[in-house]
């Protein structure tokens, strides 16, 4: 079937897109809020946020630059105070000062149980270490704990809602980076998007052979895993090119570990070659065609 449009309902509490924003989506119980570290004194009065649910603390790395997530659960307790009280309790502890918003899902009508909190706490977290696009911060894997076939499939439809607001709230926590597009047919069917991978191979004096494999997405362009790049650097790249190839996932042959995202394929074609680079004319097709080319031929 066709994937169907989505009512977002996103509501600026505090009148500011930087501030406090409450998201919730239609045909759908869940409850999330983005609440900036800053503003969380501002939400003592709000009786949803004393109720359970999972959380999900937002900061980056001083060191690498990557984004950093911290994931979860909270419980209602006797005193009224849930998810709210324990989101101040990490606000007061230093070992968590790298945080500055958090994104909350609870229910509109409470009922959110430990059970279900804790599926929830343990499913994000293996959802977000397998998309790597943060660095998640939790020590020890959540317990999933025990939970019916009626229940798990309520929780993953919850899930599936919650993946789409985490998106619409600024971050692609749960999407791989390297994740295909899918096009729809006439007749409703899903096929695989004809979009071409692209390679580029280079023979580089005193470094030999390079090769890799890359592809466009909505994002930008994708250096894939698997990728054999330049183990050093020239002076013709941008010290934020020579900065992602230091922090990168390399091994000893030059091999990359990990999928890498970038806003240009010159970007992408330099962090490879480790020299000034055209991505244009450097990514083609098994055929040989360029990019350059290829994109003249799609605006035809």
């Amino acid at each position: 079937m066709a994937a169907r449009g989505k009512s977002i309902n996103l509501f600026l509490m505090d009148g500011d897109a930087g501030g406090r924003m409450k998201c919730t989506l239609a045909n759908w119980t869940g409850v999330a809020y983005k609440i900036p570290r800053t503003e969380l004194d501002k939400c003592k009065e709000r009786d949803d946020l004393k109720q359970s649910g999972v959380y999900f603390l937002f900061g980056t790395s001083d060191e690498t630059g990557k984004g950093i997530v911290y994931i979860g659960q909270a419980g209602a307790r006797k005193n009224g105070e849930g998810i709210l009280n324990r989101l101040m309790e990490h606000k007061r502890n230093p070992e968590k000062d790298y945080w500055t918003e958090a994104i909350v899902f609870t229910t509109s009508n409470n009922s959110f149980g430990p059970t279900e909190i804790s599926y929830l706490e343990n499913r994000f977290c293996n959802l977000a270490l397998a998309a790597k696009r943060y660095e998640v911060k939790n020590s020890n894997d959540p317990t999933p704990g025990n939970i019916t076939e009626e229940k798990e499939s309520e929780m993953e439809e919850f899930i599936d809602y919650a993946k789409v607001i985490m998106g619409t709230l600024g971050h692609k926590l749960f999407e791989p980076i390297s994740k295909p597009t899918v096009k729809i047919t006439d007749d409703a069917t899903p096929i695989p998007d004809a979009t071409p991978k692209l390679h580029l191979e280079r023979t580089i004096k005193n470094v030999g052979k390079v090769e890799a494999n890359g592809a466009q997405t909505s994002e930008g362009f994708v250096v894939l895993k698997g990728s054999r790049v330049s183990l050093i650097d020239g002076d013709t790249i941008p010290a934020v090119i020579k900065e992602r190839r230091k922090n990168a996932q390399i091994d000893e042959q030059g091999i990359l570990q990990e999928d890498m995202l970038f806003t240009s394929p010159s970007y992408a074609a330099m962090f490879v070659i480790g020299k000034s680079a055209n991505g244009l004319t450097s990514w083609k097709t098994e055929s040989g065609q360029s990019l350059k080319s290829l994109e003249s031929t799609d605006a035809e």
